[in-house]
């Protein structure tokens, strides 16, 4: 796996740190200016779920529980996404039936599977074409510091494993912008899992609302308890889906990390195979990984989802309360 600089997760690193705090100015700058510009303002609600670091933080399945929540109101929702990893630039909207993960990227494919979902680099002509559709509320999954569309109400999503690293802006450190910049557009705040960095004392002071969750692994996991398996994953962090399944009773007698995104190659399927055949285990993965795979493959896999607990189970239905009464106020 190509893993980020271990400075960057080191708040007491110094040297490398300075040493790049000239181009970390520069991008903070850039993406401070990048925000001056007005967005498009859609005819109906925009909700963003972004983050501030680079790497995964869990944005998808934020996306996935509040689409889920939007689609029992019967609201008609559609997701935006940038597409990454497919070829796909032009806007379009995600048909599973025709598109590849290798066409729209992964994160794309998985949610179509719940809802609309609209492919594209600029977010106003996504949109746009959405709300053409008949969208009655868009959701972006990422986007935060595009300021193509105007949203009103951006969750930033933090994972409270990592947290901001060591709180600098690329290439210093993992983050994007700066954080003041950020928490000061952010409408709320969703720390996902405990918060082993301090974030919460460390930014207490410029916080906006903060809401808590944990991540909770899905209903398949139960088959795999006593049984043998080989687990893998390619995401921002593929020990958040070992660790998650070991929290339900699954003990995999091998897990591997492939990198966020990955497309996984012919060679890569038959080592797989391979392993699960001299494991004389069940291959187990995440919803985003089997995407990625030609369908033949699938049927080798067990699909393991991860979802999310809120720590106020009240807290997201008045998230969606604010986010559709303040349009209709």
């Amino acid at each position: 796996m190509i893993r980020p600089p271990c400075f960057w997760s080191d708040p007491q690193a110094r040297l490398l740190p300075r040493l790049l705090a000239p181009f970390s100015a520069f991008v903070a700058a850039c993406a401070a200016n990048r925000q001056k510009k007005p967005g498009w303002k859609a005819s109906v609600p925009v909700l963003c779920c972004g983050n501030l670091t680079t790497g995964g933080t869990g944005k998808t399945t934020v996306v996935l529980d509040l689409v889920a929540r939007l689609n029992t109101r019967e609201i008609a929702v559609h997701a935006l996404t940038r597409g990454y990893g497919g070829h796909i630039k032009m806007v379009t909207q995600v048909d599973p039936a025709r598109h590849s993960a290798r066409d729209v990227g992964d994160e794309a494919l998985l949610l179509a599977q719940h809802c609309p979902t609209w492919i594209g680099g600029d977010r106003a002509a996504s949109a746009r074409a959405a709300v053409a559709a008949g969208a009655a509320c868009l959701i972006m999954d990422d986007g935060f510091q595009n300021p193509g569309l105007h949203k009103d109400f951006s969750l930033l999503v933090v994972d409270g494993v990592v947290g901001l690293g060591n709180g600098r802006v690329l290439p210093a450190g993992p983050l994007r912008e700066a954080p003041a910049d950020a928490l000061a557009r952010a409408s709320a705040v969703l720390l996902i899992g405990e918060d082993k960095t301090g974030f919460l004392p460390r930014y207490a002071g410029q916080l906006p609302d903060v809401l808590q969750a944990d991540l909770q692994t899905g209903a398949a996991a139960k088959a795999l308890v006593g049984q043998r398996c080989v687990a893998f994953a390619g995401l921002g962090r593929p020990s958040k889906f070992f660790d998650g399944l070991r929290d339900a009773g699954v003990n995999p007698v091998q897990c591997l990390a492939f990198p966020d995104h990955y497309f996984y190659k012919d060679r890569d399927m038959t080592h797989l195979a391979s392993l699960a055949r001299k494991a004389d285990a069940q291959l187990v993965t995440t919803p985003k990984d089997t995407v990625r795979f030609p369908p033949a493959f699938r049927k080798q896999l067990l699909t393991v989802s991860v979802g999310l607990v809120w720590q106020n189970a009240s807290a997201p239905e008045a998230l969606l309360d604010k986010l559709l009464n303040q349009r209709s106020a």
